[in-house]
């Protein structure tokens, strides 16, 4: 009976350790389905590894990450949860909250990530989601105030600086809007996202600044709306509708715009590090953007950086960059020391 019972307690042991090891290995397979967008094989293949282990927070949010790719976000959201029950990962939260919010319930969404936050603080991607939540509903200032804590947390985040872009250009505020965008293609330059941040940004550096040519006197006209003028970035606001106007003079007439580009981006920089160095402006702009692009517009890099950043969109760009290969690492070097 002593041996009979050894016996059982090692077939048992042998068996868990198979077990364990067959959980592994189909969540691998589940894994290899899912990234070859088989999501329904995926979710078989989870649901193998569920029934010898249905508490596994991994297999829990491996399956619930494929449903939530089928767009079924019912059951993304009921596996999540017992993720989250048996694992509490930050990452469960977010994949149930980016659920909710695809259902039409962002309410329940962003209590969700502002729960979550309370237990994961440096955790980048829960203030993200929590500022697209933010965003998706139109309230600007706890969107702002998200992925600004996104990239506090993370400051190489692509993506929060590009939301920020994308939010301050919707306010009209121009130049803290370049100034993400100017930072987002520094760190994403050649992507379909980089395409649209490039041409986003040329069209605020533009200044909406028009030419009338109608009468007999050459008049350049430059719009700005009193919110720009009165905000924290007024002169910047104004030196932007100067720059946009820069094109037009005769002593540019002969310039490349990949030349203007290169000028502008310095003068704008330029300005608002002399503004900063007045000492009056202390918040997040002043103090994470401006400083940096002071350095660069004071350092040997601009121009590499100004060809970097455009070529997504500028053939000229990508071939300036293949014939400036030491230039390029050059730049690189110096970011890595910032």
């Amino acid at each position: 009976m002593k041996k009979f019972t050894l016996i059982l307690g090692l077939l048992l042991s042998a068996f868990l350790l198979n077990g364990q090891n067959t959980v592994d290995n189909l969540v691998q397979i589940g894994i290899e389905y899912h990234d070859k967008g088989e999501y329904s094989k995926a979710i078989e293949t989870y649901k193998e590894a569920l029934q010898i282990e249905p508490k596994s927070y991994v297999v829990n949010y491996e399956i619930a990450f494929s449903y939530n790719a089928l767009g079924d976000y019912q059951n993304a959201i009921k596996y999540s949860d017992i993720a989250i029950k048996f694992g509490n990962l930050a990452n469960a939260y977010i994949l149930k909250g980016s659920c909710l919010d695809e259902l039409g319930r962002t309410k329940e969404s962003i209590k969700l990530f502002e729960k979550a936050i309370k237990k994961f603080k440096n955790e980048h991607l829960l203030y993200f989601n929590l500022g697209i939540d933010y965003f998706n509903i139109g309230n600007n200032a706890k969107a702002e105030n998200a992925f600004i804590n996104a990239i506090n947390v993370k400051s190489n985040h692509s993506s929060s600086h590009f939301m920020l872009g994308r939010l301050k250009n919707n306010e009209y505020q121009r130049a803290p809007s370049l100034l993400s965008l100017y930072y987002f293609l520094m760190l994403e330059p050649n992507s379909k996202r980089s395409t649209l941040a490039y041409e986003l940004l040329n069209k605020q550096l533009a200044g909406n600044v028009k030419q009338d040519t109608s009468q007999q006197k050459n008049t350049i006209n430059i719009s700005l709306n009193s919110n720009q003028i009165k905000s924290e970035f007024g002169a910047a606001e104004m030196m932007i509708g100067l720059l946009g106007a820069a094109k037009y003079l005769d002593e540019n007439k002969d310039k490349s715009s990949e030349e203007l580009f290169v000028e502008n981006t310095k003068s704008f920089f330029s300005v608002l590090g002399e503004l900063k160095e007045l000492g009056k402006n202390k918040n997040f702009w002043w103090n994470f953007y401006v400083p940096f692009f002071y350095d660069l517009a004071k350092s040997d890099y601009l121009e590499t950086f100004c060809y970097y950043i455009s070529q997504s969109s500028n053939e000229k760009a990508t071939k300036w960059l293949e014939e400036n290969a030491e230039k390029l690492n050059e730049f690189q070097s110096w970011l890595l020391e910032k």
